[in-house]
């Protein structure tokens, strides 16, 4: 068993990293260098940090990042703080392999073992929580089989899924 000390440099050592992780992603986005970010990119960084909030959730966190006045800008240390507590406490997990591949299967009524981009489109503009337009063709660009034309929604649904050894 770690003795306490240990215990405690491991917490603070992946606080360190999970902060540089926080730090650099956002950086990518800050394209001023004045430590903000354009609100409407925030789900954008949040998704790159291996969180999947829904549109509710990103919503949620949004408002707790953004000032008592929204300027359009979200400021780092707001994020920082947010998302240290987010991904310290593991939320908004994405979904492992099998999981997104039995979706997949659910929605292949006819067990073919493919979706069409129509299925696809349909179901992700009409049910649950709608993806916009824009959404959809960057999720089609990613899943469609340039041969083929469909989504082979085993490849992928490994596409998708995180390595959580990473």
């Amino acid at each position: 068993m770690a003795a306490p000390a240990d215990e405690k440099e491991s917490a603070e050592s992946l606080l360190a990293e999970t902060q540089k992780k926080i730090s650099d992603a956002f950086d990518i986005f800050d394209h001023e260098s004045n430590k903000t970010v354009d609100v409407r990119e925030v789900g954008t960084i949040i998704r790159s940090l291996n969180c999947c909030p829904s549109e509710g959730e990103l919503h949620d966190l949004l408002a707790e990042m953004e000032e008592e006045e929204p300027t359009g800008y979200i400021r780092f240390d707001r994020f920082l703080q947010t998302m240290t507590e987010v991904l310290m406490a593991r939320k908004f997990k994405p979904s492992p392999e099998d999981q997104l591949q039995k979706a997949f299967e659910v929605l292949d009524t006819d067990k073919k073992g493919y979706l069409t981009v129509e299925e696809l489109t349909k179901c992700m503009t009409e049910e649950a929580e709608p993806f916009t337009q824009e959404e959809l063709e960057e999720m089609l660009s990613a899943a469609v089989d340039p041969d083929k034309g469909v989504i082979l929604y085993k490849d992928y649904a490994s596409l998708m899924a995180v390595d959580e050894t990473a």
